[in-house]
């Protein structure tokens, strides 16, 4: 066998072992909860069977003029391992294209929260509806042919009162709609429930 062939199988070889160590019947996963339901970290158990993480957080980030948000984040923080690395960013689609190692993005709840912030909704800017939709297209496009492992951690919005605002409930809505989009494309989706997990096994109705 010439040096190059032993390259080459070589090569092989180690593109295999990523497929084996990548390929898996929950390769996208969908995380759901309330507040303070332990969904966080029943994803981020999910994901300590992987050397390596990359933990997304794709909501506002901490601020001295928000210090009950900073101390969350602060929390999240020191749970995470020291081998995981953290990405903060808004702009989850082009995050999850590039990615080359597990995510875990958490969540979805405050991304759009932001999102909507950033495209105009909260003042009714025009054009708002267009360019949300724009951006929810590209993440779910992204997730579709996501090539790593991804858990994403959600809010499930759907089982509470309506919001008494009209943000209020077109965060409701959006987000609601955006779970069962993800949802639909997603190898597992699991809801967890003051502290236990129920494996949501039926077919998608999209």
């Amino acid at each position: 066998m010439t040096k190059l062939t032993q390259r080459l199988a070589s090569s092989l070889e180690t593109a295999a072992r990523l497929l084996r160590r990548y390929s898996s019947d929950e390769a996208k996963v969908l995380v759901l909860g309330g507040v303070r339901s332990g969904k966080s970290r029943h994803a981020e158990r999910l994901m300590n069977r992987h050397p390596e993480v990359v933990y997304v957080a794709p909501g506002y980030p901490a601020s001295d003029d928000d210090p009950e948000w900073a101390a969350r984040i602060a929390l999240h923080q020191a749970r995470r391992p020291a081998n995981w690395r953290t990405v903060e960013t808004s702009d989850l689609a082009a995050t999850v294209r590039r990615a080359s190692r597990p995510l875990l993005i958490d969540c979805l709840g405050t991304w759009v929260s932001r999102v909507l912030g950033e495209v105009g909704a909260w003042e009714q800017a025009k054009g708002w509806e267009l360019r949300l939709d724009d951006r929810l297209e590209e993440f779910l496009a992204a997730w579709v042919n996501a090539h790593v492992p991804i858990v994403a951690v959600s809010n499930e919005v759907g089982m509470g009162v309506v919001p008494a605002t009209v943000s209020g409930r077109v965060f409701r809505d959006v987000l609601g709609a955006l779970n069962n989009r993800v949802a639909a494309e997603s190898d597992s989706v699991q809801l967890v429930v003051a502290g236990r997990v129920l494996r949501l096994g039926e077919r998608a109705l999209l």
